[in-house]
């Protein structure tokens, strides 16, 4: 009796997953596009053992978050909500006020509504890091620099 080759679909752990540190850097570059492709390495969607339960992606330090691009009339149009759980407690601020006061915040937003929601989500959000200007604290990690323009 022959034997039967059987395909089994490869499933990461979380002990085994080895990550990189990429440095992306913001200057010019659509709000949109940008989250985008960093939400995709910080999901593990770019490499071949991607699971979806396990957290496989890579480290993001993103630099010159404060000159990211916002196409059309986003800058003043686009607004973000939140509310403080008091009576009255609606805050709205727009996209340009973030930009110009809170730029970290802006891309942690944008690139957070990508990413699953729950623990996994959260537990990948924590590996992006967004720097205001062109400096950042993990020289020791030996980032590669990732073009986003040619990913999108």
């Amino acid at each position: 009796m022959e034997e039967i080759n059987v395909r089994t679909t490869y499933l990461a752990k979380s002990g085994e997953v080895e990550r990189k540190w990429y440095v992306v850097d913001a200057t010019d570059v659509p709000l949109g596009r940008l989250s985008s492709s960093v939400a995709t390495i910080l999901r593990g969607k770019n490499k071949p053992t991607y699971t979806p339960n396990v957290d496989t992606g890579d480290f993001v330090i993103i630099i010159n978050a404060d000159k990211v691009a916002l196409t059309g009339k986003k800058a003043s149009r686009k607004v973000y909500y939140h509310h403080t759980l008091h009576p009255g407690g609606l805050k709205e601020r727009t996209a340009g006020d973030y930009r110009e006061n809170d730029p970290e915040k802006l891309l942690a937003l944008s690139i957070g509504g990508m990413l699953p929601k729950g623990t996994l989500g959260r537990q990948q959000l924590k590996k992006l890091h967004v720097y205001r200007g062109a400096d950042h604290k993990h020289a020791a990690q030996n980032p590669e620099v990732l073009d986003i323009n040619k990913l999108v």
